[in-house]
């Protein structure tokens, strides 16, 4: 069986002929551009936007379950996150206080209105809804960009700290090449229509982004 993300010949928006490989526990980066197609894929590869090729993820299909299903494994985390109910807590079904203190908060959080959080805490706060899910992929579009230094920290230790203990394959997508370079490997450029390795000199240096 075919083991972690495996992409072949995937065509997104202007992309074409993708082949990608992401083995289980393995963080790895995607930088380039604004406009040059890096969250278009991250939605191809949770299955919310139409796409050519093929997806398989542990030797299963992308076409093969039911989307939601899919979803539940190959989880997105967009740049600005969707909010349903008026307070934090039942968009949760449970998230350990562990997990909320690495990430500032305290289970008093769960009481909060919606309407009180700031960008920043919304964006901690939807990756803590997506990990309870214990998906085996996450994908990040720029899931730092709101935030300051002490929290990007935060952040940082959390998703390292969980990738670790479950294997869980990360794809993660920032303009910061020295964030990148911390936590991601290997790390890929889109720019023109194609996706590219970046060498690890590349990288030291902060690449092409």
């Amino acid at each position: 069986m075919q083991k972690g993300l495996n992409i072949v010949d995937l065509n997104v928006h202007t992309l074409k002929g993708i082949h990608l490989n992401f083995e289980p526990g393995q963080c790895a980066g995607l930088t380039g551009p604004s406009g040059s197609g890096k969250s278009l894929l991250l939605r191809a590869l949770a299955d919310l936007d139409p796409h050519e090729g093929r997806i398989w993820l542990e030797g299963i299909e992308i076409n093969d379950i039911p989307a939601p299903q899919w979803r539940q494994q190959v989880a997105l985390l967009p740049a600005e996150s969707a909010w349903w109910h008026d307070t934090v807590g039942p968009h949760f079904d449970d998230v350990p206080d562990a997990w909320l203190n690495t990430l500032g908060f305290d289970p008093h959080v769960m009481d909060w209105e919606i309407s009180r959080l700031s960008s920043g805490e919304r964006q901690r706060l939807a990756l803590l809804r997506l990990l309870v899910r214990q998906p085996q992929v996450l994908l990040l579009d720029e899931p730092t960009a709101n935030l300051d230094r002490n929290n990007i920290q935060r952040v940082e230790s959390l998703l390292n700290s969980y990738r670790r203990s479950r294997d869980m394959i990360v794809i993660w997508v920032s303009h910061d090449m020295e964030q990148l370079r911390r936590n991601c490997d290997p790390v890929y450029v889109i720019e023109g229509g194609r996706i590219d390795r970046l060498e690890c000199d590349t990288i030291a240096e902060g690449g092409k982004a």
